[in-house]
Protein backbone atom coordinates (compact mmCIF):
# COMPACT_ATOMS: atom_id res chain seq x y z
CA UNK A 1 0.00 0.00 0.00
CA UNK A 2 1.56 3.45 -1.45
CA UNK A 3 1.15 6.88 0.91
CA UNK A 4 1.89 10.17 -0.58
CA UNK A 5 2.95 13.11 0.88
CA UNK A 6 3.61 16.88 -0.26
CA UNK A 7 7.46 17.64 -0.56
CA UNK A 8 8.78 20.28 0.29
CA UNK A 9 12.89 22.32 0.26
CA UNK A 10 13.57 19.77 2.98
CA UNK A 11 13.42 17.29 0.80
CA UNK A 12 15.39 18.48 -2.43
CA UNK A 13 18.09 16.01 -1.76
CA UNK A 14 15.64 12.58 -1.34
CA UNK A 15 14.30 13.78 -4.53
CA UNK A 16 17.48 14.21 -6.26
CA UNK A 17 18.90 10.67 -4.71
CA UNK A 18 15.80 9.10 -6.03
CA UNK A 19 16.34 10.70 -10.07
CA UNK A 20 20.02 9.15 -9.48
CA UNK A 21 18.25 5.59 -9.41
CA UNK A 22 15.83 5.73 -11.21
CA UNK A 23 16.63 8.75 -14.89
CA UNK A 24 19.73 7.20 -15.83
CA UNK A 25 18.35 4.20 -16.27
CA UNK A 26 14.83 5.23 -17.86
CA UNK A 27 16.90 6.90 -20.65
CA UNK A 28 19.88 5.28 -20.68
CA UNK A 29 18.74 3.51 -24.42
CA UNK A 30 17.66 6.84 -25.35
CA UNK A 31 19.74 9.38 -24.43
CA UNK A 32 23.84 9.44 -24.47
CA UNK A 33 25.41 9.63 -20.75
CA UNK A 34 26.35 12.97 -21.62
CA UNK A 35 22.62 14.32 -22.02
CA UNK A 36 21.79 12.13 -19.17
CA UNK A 37 24.49 13.84 -16.70
CA UNK A 38 23.67 17.15 -18.39
CA UNK A 39 20.06 16.95 -17.52
CA UNK A 40 20.27 15.45 -14.19
CA UNK A 41 22.37 18.45 -12.86
CA UNK A 42 19.60 20.54 -15.08
CA UNK A 43 16.20 18.89 -13.10
CA UNK A 44 17.94 17.49 -10.27
CA UNK A 45 20.90 19.40 -8.34
CA UNK A 46 18.98 20.11 -5.01
CA UNK A 47 19.14 23.92 -5.80
CA UNK A 48 17.82 23.63 -8.96
CA UNK A 49 14.62 21.68 -7.61
CA UNK A 50 14.20 24.25 -4.61
CA UNK A 51 14.35 26.97 -7.37
CA UNK A 52 11.26 24.54 -9.28
CA UNK A 53 9.80 24.76 -6.19
CA UNK A 54 10.04 28.50 -4.94
CA UNK A 55 10.11 30.57 -8.21
CA UNK A 56 8.86 27.48 -10.61
CA UNK A 57 5.55 26.78 -9.06
CA UNK A 58 6.21 22.64 -8.86
CA UNK A 59 4.58 20.66 -6.91
CA UNK A 60 6.11 17.92 -5.66
CA UNK A 61 4.69 14.52 -3.86
CA UNK A 62 7.02 11.61 -2.71
CA UNK A 63 5.34 8.06 -2.91
CA UNK A 64 6.29 5.77 -0.19
CA UNK A 65 5.97 1.91 -0.05
CA UNK A 66 6.05 2.22 4.33
CA UNK A 67 8.90 3.87 5.24
CA UNK A 68 10.78 3.53 1.91
CA UNK A 69 10.17 6.55 -0.41
CA UNK A 70 10.02 5.01 -4.65
CA UNK A 71 8.72 7.40 -6.04
CA UNK A 72 7.68 11.24 -6.92
CA UNK A 73 5.79 13.53 -9.05
CA UNK A 74 5.98 17.28 -10.10
CA UNK A 75 2.88 19.36 -11.14
CA UNK A 76 2.90 23.02 -12.47
CA UNK A 77 0.41 24.96 -13.21
CA UNK A 78 1.48 26.63 -17.10
CA UNK A 79 -2.25 28.49 -17.39
CA UNK A 80 -5.12 29.02 -15.88
CA UNK A 81 -6.76 25.79 -17.03
CA UNK A 82 -3.54 24.16 -18.04
CA UNK A 83 -1.38 21.53 -15.56
CA UNK A 84 2.19 19.94 -16.65
CA UNK A 85 3.46 16.78 -15.12
CA UNK A 86 6.78 17.95 -15.00
CA UNK A 87 7.59 14.29 -13.47
CA UNK A 88 6.54 11.11 -12.91
CA UNK A 89 9.58 8.60 -11.78
CA UNK A 90 9.14 5.81 -10.07
CA UNK A 91 12.24 3.50 -9.00
CA UNK A 92 12.59 0.36 -10.75
CA UNK A 93 11.48 -2.24 -8.57
CA UNK A 94 7.96 -0.46 -7.59
CA UNK A 95 7.54 0.25 -11.42
CA UNK A 96 5.41 -3.14 -11.86
CA UNK A 97 3.74 -3.00 -8.24
CA UNK A 98 0.83 0.12 -9.30
CA UNK A 99 3.02 2.83 -8.39
CA UNK A 100 2.87 5.13 -11.28
CA UNK A 101 -0.50 4.43 -11.55
CA UNK A 102 -0.91 5.89 -7.83
CA UNK A 103 1.78 8.80 -9.07
CA UNK A 104 -0.52 9.00 -11.87
CA UNK A 105 -4.08 9.19 -9.84
CA UNK A 106 -2.81 11.64 -7.39
CA UNK A 107 -1.31 14.37 -9.56
CA UNK A 108 -5.35 14.22 -11.24
CA UNK A 109 -6.67 14.33 -7.44
CA UNK A 110 -4.13 17.23 -6.50
CA UNK A 111 -5.03 19.24 -9.80
CA UNK A 112 -9.23 18.93 -9.22
CA UNK A 113 -8.30 19.79 -5.80
CA UNK A 114 -6.82 23.26 -6.60
CA UNK A 115 -8.99 23.24 -9.53
CA UNK A 116 -12.54 22.44 -9.62
CA UNK A 117 -13.57 23.80 -12.97
CA UNK A 118 -12.30 21.55 -15.81
CA UNK A 119 -9.15 21.76 -17.08
CA UNK A 120 -6.51 19.77 -19.11
CA UNK A 121 -2.59 18.29 -17.48
CA UNK A 122 -0.07 17.86 -19.89
CA UNK A 123 2.98 15.85 -19.99
CA UNK A 124 6.05 15.80 -22.53
CA UNK A 125 7.55 12.05 -22.94
CA UNK A 126 10.07 11.12 -24.70
CA UNK A 127 9.05 9.31 -28.30
CA UNK A 128 11.24 6.17 -27.66
CA UNK A 129 10.12 5.83 -23.77
CA UNK A 130 8.91 2.81 -22.68
CA UNK A 131 6.06 4.35 -20.66
CA UNK A 132 4.03 5.71 -23.30
CA UNK A 133 2.05 2.75 -23.38
CA UNK A 134 1.53 3.47 -19.41
CA UNK A 135 0.27 6.89 -20.24
CA UNK A 136 -2.33 5.63 -22.91
CA UNK A 137 -3.47 3.42 -20.55
CA UNK A 138 -3.89 5.91 -18.20
CA UNK A 139 -6.50 8.01 -20.53
CA UNK A 140 -3.79 10.43 -22.41
CA UNK A 141 -4.00 10.87 -25.88
CA UNK A 142 -1.40 11.94 -28.31
CA UNK A 143 -1.60 15.96 -29.38
CA UNK A 144 1.58 17.05 -30.69
CA UNK A 145 4.85 16.54 -31.27
CA UNK A 146 7.96 18.52 -31.15
CA UNK A 147 12.01 19.26 -30.48
CA UNK A 148 12.86 21.72 -27.71
CA UNK A 149 16.12 23.00 -27.09
CA UNK A 150 17.41 22.08 -23.69
CA UNK A 151 20.80 24.03 -24.32
CA UNK A 152 23.97 22.77 -24.37
CA UNK A 153 23.40 21.75 -27.46
CA UNK A 154 20.67 19.01 -26.37
CA UNK A 155 17.37 18.65 -27.40
CA UNK A 156 14.23 16.67 -25.85
CA UNK A 157 11.81 14.82 -28.34
CA UNK A 158 8.80 14.66 -27.23
CA UNK A 159 4.73 13.43 -27.74
CA UNK A 160 2.75 16.23 -26.08
CA UNK A 161 0.39 13.90 -24.39
CA UNK A 162 -2.72 15.54 -22.74
CA UNK A 163 -6.26 14.10 -20.63
CA UNK A 164 -9.21 16.26 -19.34
CA UNK A 165 -8.90 16.68 -15.35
Amino acid sequence: MFTLRKADVCDCRLIGSLAERVFPETYAEILSKEQIDYMMDWMYNPANIQKQMEKEGHVYFLAYEECEACGYISIQQEAEDLFNLQKIYVLPYFQHAHCGRFLFEAAMGYIKEVHPEPCRMELHVNRRNKALDFYKRMGMKLVRQGDFAIGNGYFMNDYIMSIDV
